[in-house]
């Protein structure tokens, strides 16, 4: 089966410290690379964010390029939920 494009977008809470945020991006970048290829990582670092999440009002942006099975992305997302310190997450296929 062929690799499909993917951009995934993950906001971490700024709570966790740079070590925290560090480890996290650590092990998404793992996740990914042992399930597809990891093309870029982009750390758009502390934003405001539109509306106040958990009672947070930064967060910390992460932009992952990556491409892999049309299986994989779920089981990603699925990680996404059980995992703490993340306030929100998009996965998008991209167009070829």
């Amino acid at each position: 089966m062929a690799k499909v494009n993917y951009e995934t977008v993950i906001v971490l809470s700024t709570k966790q410290g740079e070590e925290g945020i560090k480890a996290l991006v650590e092990k998404f970048q793992t996740l990914i690379a042992q399930n597809g290829t990891v093309d870029s990582v982009d750390e758009w670092g502390k934003r405001r964010l539109a509306y106040e999440i958990d009672h947070e009002n930064e967060g910390y942006y992460v932009l992952i390029n990556f491409s892999c099975e049309p299986e994989f992305p779920a089981e990603l997302d699925r990680v996404y939920k059980i995992t703490s310190g993340i306030l929100r997450t998009l996965i998008i296929k991209k167009e070829q």
